[in-house]
């Protein structure tokens, strides 16, 4: 397979997990090169994922690490086998990579649960809600390229509708959900178009309260993205250097019992949606 010039996150997490395979054997990159017939630089080039690799070689490399768990074999042979060519693929070279990868990881992803501060997560966001955040965060952006970045954020929203919806929970700060973007109308149908998912069954939204005693969570924003395996699962978290996925076992943990943490400190699903249904009747 020819190497790409710009492999996405998926096919990066498919050559780091190769390498973690080879790392834990405890052989050496130009050893299983040699074994493979190949160079030293095709497998650095396979383990970065600029080297596509078939399901085959993964089933063979597998056992010449002497690597016995099946699940997380069949998992990986999967992800290589896998040729989709999502929507977000019509979005190559009119939006930056990570914004086709985030769609991408969401699209794959057994289930999605949220923590969001600061905004309404994006994907229960409205055109206009989305519009009037990226028009104050990027305001030099021309309408040529504020419109596809809203209609990439709308169709992101399709992993959590239709007939085979994932499964989504999000967290949310009510000072997030107060806080007019926009003007007020749009601050209504933002709400309402929450309400809305909630009463579809397959989003919880669960509400951090301002009064809420200690929580110092304001940093605590990350989108928790279920992988086949838990040991596949990913995280997507915002920094003002970028976007970053996050997939070690040790960062893994630590977010999840941050995930565990921050959950304690929000209210009760029914008891969020009669508080988002209150601020609708405030504005």
């Amino acid at each position: 397979m020819p190497p790409r010039s710009h492999p996405t996150a998926r096919q990066t997490r498919l050559g780091t997990e190769l390498r973690r395979l080879r790392e834990a054997s405890g052989l050496k990159a130009r050893d299983v090169a040699a074994f493979l017939n190949s160079t030293s630089t095709q497998m650095s080039q396979m383990e970065a994922g600029i080297a596509g690799v078939s399901a085959e070689r993964i089933r063979r490399l597998a056992a010449h690490y002497a690597c016995t768990d099946e699940a997380l074999i069949e998992a990986l042979a999967i992800m290589a086998g896998d040729r989709t060519r999502g929507w977000w693929d019509e979005y190559r070279g009119v939006l930056p990579q990570v914004n086709l990868d985030v769609a991408e990881a969401e699209h794959h992803a057994s289930f999605l649960r949220e923590i969001v501060i600061t905004h309404v997560p994006g994907l229960l966001q409205t055109p206009d809600y989305a519009r009037a955040v990226f028009r104050y965060m990027r305001p030099e952006l021309p309408q040529s390229e504020l419109a596809p970045r809203v209609e990439h954020r709308m169709r992101r929203r399709a992993v959590i509708e239709g007939d085979a919806p994932t499964p989504y929970e999000t967290i949310v700060h009510e000072f997030a959900l107060r806080v007019r973007v926009a003007d007020r109308h749009a601050s209504l149908t933002q709400l309402q178009r929450i309400l809305d998912q909630i009463e579809q069954g397959h989003v919880t939204v669960r509400v951090i309260p301002t009064d809420q005693d200690n929580f110092a969570g304001a940093d605590a924003s990350m989108m928790y993205m279920g992988g086949p395996l838990p040991q596949l699962d990913t995280v997507l978290r915002d920094f003002p250097t970028g976007t970053m996925f996050i997939d070690a076992e040790a960062q893994l943990k630590r977010l999840r019992t941050l995930l565990r943490k921050v959950e304690k400190a929000s209210l009760e699903p029914m008891t969020s949606r009669d508080l988002i249904h209150r601020m609708t009747k405030e504005l």
